[in-house]
């Protein structure tokens, strides 16, 4: 099974997908003629509640969706997934990943602008956004199985299986085995840690949007932080080899002699690969949290989403990555996944920086569960009738067992593939109804060019 799994990772992530996450990327970047990146005093004002109205159609406000969308992004993807992309793909691994980045701030904006502009009803009546609801409302009843598509690749990818699997590592590897705690079968080790994350995850997922919203907007602003103040420690302390870790990164971007076969196109799809597990810009999954803002502006939840690939992966990612670079644990063939991460703290802050990595991977991972529910339960919600979506959070719960008794690898493999799947539908609605963002965009800056010259006017 694990061959087959990582066979059908590859062969998804090859050229074509490439093309159309970085390409498609590309040309929303210069069709809006850089729209995003000149706007983005505006998103924070949005962000920060300035045009909030609580009569919005909408269940969660600006930053609740921004913070549910990042609580599931930020999480380890940026712990485990940078660490795995750089020990497989060596640092040039990380330029990619940013190149991916700035083209995923374009993205954002359009899917997520678009999943607010084209909100479609459940069988229950219930306002709901994302791709499946884009592609059937933007584009016509006949474009239905593509939706379909997207809602059964959602079903998977949005497991938990990856998170939980990387936690129960960290945890068993960090925590138990060093302080001489566990059982003698592994096995039953990370069974009984699947099964406390089950518990904690059940009390909050079950609570719907609303509580996962509230839960989120209090733990990721703080959790960000946090692991910030870490790595800039860990750089501090190795401020002398920083200068070589960003001139490695460029030249191993480009050169790649060290890891695949000197094969820079590998590399470049390495990047977007982990780029795209990270900050999901083009994937689908966060553009359904995004649609679920209480707004009738599509351009303010466009404006707001595309913050989320920055803080993500140009702040987030980078900060592993760096510090991964800056200690040398990335070149270590013993360690994998979160390992490698967690052997970099500890190199900076021997004795206790492995625990505040744990502390960090806690609440990173904890959030990611929560919010990966909510994909999934909108993908079977969609397919099977909305009365019956939150029969998915069963389902989702065990898989979290599956995931930390699992090998990396297979688990790994399997979000990829399915995370390559969701954006093939994502992507193609999102360029095939481009021109109608750009249309709303422009008409919205009007109107709000002519809003502040009115005010002017008052005064």
């Amino acid at each position: 099974m694990e061959s087959f799994l990582v066979a059908f990772s590859d062969a998804a992530w090859g050229l074509p997908l490439l093309l159309l996450l970085m390409g498609g990327g590309t040309f929303f970047m210069l069709y809006s003629r850089f729209l995003p990146f000149r706007y983005l005093g505006h998103s924070l004002d949005v962000l920060r509640g300035k045009y909030d109205d609580p009569d919005d159609p909408g269940d969660i406000n600006h930053f609740e969706a921004l913070s549910s969308a990042l609580a599931a992004t930020v999480g380890m993807g940026n712990i485990s997934g940078v660490a795995v992309a750089i020990t497989v793909g060596g640092p040039g691994v990380l330029f990619w990943m940013w190149v991916s980045a700035f083209v995923g701030m374009a993205t954002k904006f359009f899917t997520c602008s678009l999943a607010v502009m084209y909100r479609g009803k459940d069988s229950n009546g219930h306002v709901e956004g994302g791709p499946m609801y884009v592609i059937i409302e933007g584009l016509g009843k006949k474009w239905m199985p593509l939706s379909i598509f997207f809602a059964i690749a959602g079903l998977f990818g949005a497991l938990p299986i990856f998170t939980a699997n990387q936690l129960t590592q960290v945890i068993r590897e960090v925590v138990l085995v060093p302080n001489g705690i566990g059982f003698t079968d592994p096995f039953y080790s990370d069974l009984s840690i699947g099964l406390v994350l089950v518990l904690i995850t059940s009390l909050v997922i079950f609570g719907g949007i609303k509580r996962i919203g509230h839960v989120a907007g209090k733990m990721v602003p703080g959790m960000v932080l946090l692991y910030m103040a870490a790595v800039f420690y860990i750089m501090a302390a190795n401020y002398t080899s920083i200068p070589g870790a960003f001139a490695l990164i460029f030249t191993d971007a480009f050169t790649a002699e060290a890891m695949l076969g000197g094969a820079v196109g590998a590399i470049i799809i390495a990047g977007a690969r982990r780029a795209a597990f990270s900050n999901e810009a083009g994937i689908g999954t966060a553009s359904m949290m995004h649609g679920a803002a209480k707004t009738d502006e599509p351009i303010r939840e466009g404006l707001v989403a595309m913050l989320g690939p920055l803080i993500d992966t140009l702040v987030v990612c980078t900060l592993t990555g760096v510090a991964i670079i800056v200690t040398g644990t990335w070149d270590d063939s013993g360690a994998n996944g979160v390992s490698v991460t967690a052997a970099a703290f500890n190199d900076a802050m021997p004795g206790f920086g492995s625990y505040i990595l744990v502390l960090c991977v806690l609440i990173f991972a904890f959030t990611s569960l929560f919010s990966y529910s909510y994909y999934g339960t909108k993908c079977f919600g969609f397919l099977f009738g909305a009365k019956y979506k939150y029969y998915y959070n069963y389902f989702y719960v065990f898989t979290i067992v599956l995931g930390a008794t699992a090998s990396i690898t297979a688990v790994i493999s399997l979000i990829d593939g399915m995370y390559a799947m969701m954006a093939i539908p994502t992507m193609t609605s999102a360029l095939l109804l481009s021109p109608k963002v750009m249309a709303a965009a422009k008409d919205y800056f009007r109107r709000m060019r002519e809003f502040r010259e009115s005010e002017k006017l008052k005064v």
